[in-house]
C-alpha cells in the first residue's frame, strides 16, 4: 500500500506523480535564470534611478512592487513553475536588482549617501521584495 492525496492505494493504481506545476526540467532552470537576470537588470536601473524613497512606508511599497515584479518575470519566463528552486532564483535576481541599483547611484548620485552600511532603507526593500517575490513562485 501507498499512502496518495486520496488515501492508501495499492502500488499499481497509485501512480503517484509530482504535479506539473512542481517538475522542472533543465531548460526551465535555464529560462528562469535569462528572466531573473534580465528582470534584475531592468528593475535595479529603474530602483536606482528612481531612488526618491527615503520614508519607510514607500519603502514597503516600493519591496512589494519589485518583488511582485520579480516574482511574474520568473513565474512568466517558466511557464507559471514553481518550487523551491525558483525561489531562489528570484531572490538571487533581486540581490542583483540590488547590486545594479548600488553601482547606478555609484554612477549617477552620492556614494557616500548611498553606503550599503548605511542603506537602511534599501535593505528594507529588498528583503520586502525577497519575500514577496519567493511567495510569488512558491
Amino acid at each position: 500500500m501507498v499512502q496518495t492525496p486520496v488515501g492508501a492505494r495499492c502500488r499499481e493504481c497509485a501512480q503517484v506523480r509530482r504535479l506539473p506545476t512542481y517538475n522542472i526540467a533543465p531548460t526551465t532552470f535555464g529560462r528562469a535564470i535569462a528572466g531573473a537576470v534580465g528582470g534584475a537588470v531592468a528593475l535595479g536601473l529603474a530602483w536606482g534611478f528612481f531612488n526618491a524613497i527615503t520614508a519607510l512606508f514607500y519603502g514597503f511599497v516600493a519591496g512589494i512592487a519589485i518583488g511582485y515584479a520579480m516574482g511574474e518575470i520568473v513565474s512568466l519566463a517558466t511557464n507559471r513553475r514553481a518550487g523551491p528552486p525558483l525561489q531562489a532564483i528570484a531572490v538571487a535576481g533581486l540581490v542583483l536588482a540590488y547590486v545594479v541599483r548600488l553601482g547606478v547611484l555609484y554612477a549617477f548620485g552620492d556614494w557616500s549617501l548611498h553606503d550599503i552600511r548605511t542603506d537602511a532603507i534599501g535593505l528594507i526593500v529588498l528583503v520586502v521584495a525577497a519575500l514577496v517575490a519567493a511567495g510569488r513562485v512558491r
